[in-house]
């Protein structure tokens, strides 16, 4: 039996009115999602552009991170590439695919500001009605933890941002998706979409080469 995960990534804008159920301020626009097995073989993808946000609170959208790539959304709406619908229907679209295959795990480069921010976004827009968004029970890996674990500690990862100079203030190892793409894909010339499906596509393989090394922690919490 093959166990199947669901990578995701979240765009999103800020909002300084979320009276304190969202820690981070962000609303969630883009929410894009693959689905793959442990060898990195991708069954179903899905790209939503959240309508609750980005038809509705159009300032908002304004302070989006990456607002220069909106009206690349507009094209890829029209060309049906990017489907676009209530939040409702977004997180009942996320549950389906994961009840579908079975997904044993749900993981994101640094799943802490995903998951707090698909989870604000729901308790903003449902009043606190509805103040969880992911399926009860599903684990929620961190491919950032990972990473620091697999290919951080790496001399050969070591040497390769003190090449690029892609360190910390504290000199440490970068452990952006873009930076860990680079190395393990050995194209320095890519640069990270900053959209939701296709940022997906470079966690997956983050993912996968970690799992590869050997089993690094996953969860993002332990407990």
């Amino acid at each position: 039996r093959k166990n199947y995960i669901l990578v995701f990534d979240t765009e999103t804008a800020n909002s300084t009115s979320t009276e304190g159920l969202c820690p981070s301020n962000s609303m969630v626009y883009d929410l894009g999602w693959l689905v793959t097995d442990t060898k990195g073989n991708v069954y179903e993808t899905a790209s939503f552009v959240n309508a609750d946000i980005y038809c509705d609170y159009e300032e908002m959208m304004q302070s989006a991170y990456y607002t220069s790539k909106l009206p690349q959304y507009e094209e890829d709406i029209k060309n049906g590439l990017r489907t676009l619908a209530t939040f409702a229907t977004i997180k009942k679209a996320f549950w389906e695919t994961c009840k579908k295959y079975k997904v044993t795990a749900i993981s994101a480069h640094n799943a802490r500001f995903d998951y707090s921010a698909l989870n604000g976004t729901q308790r903003y827009l449902t009043k606190s009605k509805y103040r969880y968004f992911f399926p009860f029970g599903i684990e929620i890996w961190d491919t950032l933890k990972m990473a620091r674990d697999v290919i951080c500690t790496m001399p050969s990862y070591e040497k390769y941002c003190w090449d690029f100079d892609y360190l910390t203030k504290n000199g440490k190892p970068r452990a952006t998706a873009e930076i860990l793409y680079r190395f393990i894909s050995g194209n320095e010339n890519f640069i990270e979409s900053h959209t939701g499906l296709e940022d997906c596509e470079i966690e997956k393989e983050i993912l996968i080469y970690c799992l590869r090394k050997h089993p690094p922690r996953k969860k993002l919490w332990e407990n």
